[in-house]
């Protein structure tokens, strides 16, 4: 089994350094295609490849010509098969880290929480990999209140680690209604740029693709590169929807994103929050 996923890590590290030769031959073919488009000449830059960029874009069709990346082998079943999430806490958790992880166990249909006690990263992610679990998450905790939220993708990774800020649980939200079971409809706004794709694409394969009739919405909105998780069902009478908050409410801000499990430590650094450069404050990182 190890030597299994040892094999599958490396066909991984090897797709992902094969990205940035195919982002610069797709960029190739779409300056080209603009060019022959247009009945423009050929940009002397591309004069050399001209002939084999060409025959590739007479073989692409709708779904070749997309640029594909070592994302898209990581969410390859996306769509096709329904997640399933394990969900644990840190070791020796307050009663407010074990309620919030129950809350969240709630919030994501098909997920199970585990009583973490003293198991060790390592044994969870094994024992995730043999169970079939397609993430892991972590809640952690700093003076009693949750601070931090580990997403962990199964088998090979991504992990990626998000700040907790200003939660509050389900019985503190005044007029709180009951929960859903229905699989719940995703809204994200301003996740416009790459690093905002590549948050969407990890939060939104947490959920199973719902039922249209579904009455039950999650939202995650983006701000100043906060993202605000919300929750709630909905009525309709005639024109008119009623929204019900059912909670809970918190912040999200990633700050790290790592290419492997939560158990490599000798995972690369795909990505990481820089707050104290001098143009931090200008930037919108999602």
């Amino acid at each position: 089994m190890l030597r299994k996923y040892a094999r599958m890590r490396k066909e991984y590290l090897t797709a992902k350094s094969e990205d940035k030769k195919r982002e610069f031959v797709h960029e190739r073919k779409m300056q080209l295609k603009e060019a022959l488009e247009n009945k423009q000449p050929i940009p002397h830059h591309l004069k050399m490849f001209a002939r084999a960029d060409k025959e590739r874009l007479e073989l692409d069709d709708e779904e070749t010509a997309k640029l594909k990346t070592h994302i898209d082998d990581e969410y390859a079943t996306a769509g096709i098969e329904d997640p399933k999430v394990l969900i644990t806490t840190s070791h020796a958790p307050s009663q407010k880290l074990t309620t919030f992880a129950k809350e969240m166990r709630l919030v994501i249909p098909n997920s199970q929480r585990m009583n973490r006690g003293s198991t060790g990263v390592p044994e969870i992610i094994e024992q995730a990999r043999s169970a079939k679990f397609t993430d892991v998450i972590f809640v952690h905790e700093q003076r009693g209140e949750p601070s931090e939220l580990v997403v962990c993708h199964l088998p090979l990774g991504p992990t990626i680690h998000f700040g907790i800020h200003g939660t509050v649980m389900r019985h503190d939200i005044e007029g709180c209604g009951p929960m859903s079971q229905q699989l719940p409809h995703l809204v994200f706004e301003n996740f416009s740029t790459k690093l905002g794709e590549r948050i969407k694409s990890t939060l939104q394969y947490l959920f199973p693709v719902p039922r249209k009739d579904s009455s039950r919405v999650v939202s995650f909105d983006n701000t100043s590169d906060y993202v605000s998780f919300r929750q709630h069902t909905f009525t309709k009478k005639g024109k008119d929807v009623t929204l019900t908050e059912i909670g809970p409410r918190f912040e999200l801000r990633p700050f790290l994103i790592k290419l492997g499990t939560a158990d490599m430590k000798e995972a690369e650094t795909e990505w990481q929050l820089a707050p104290y450069t001098n143009t931090a404050k200008k930037r919108r990182l999602l």
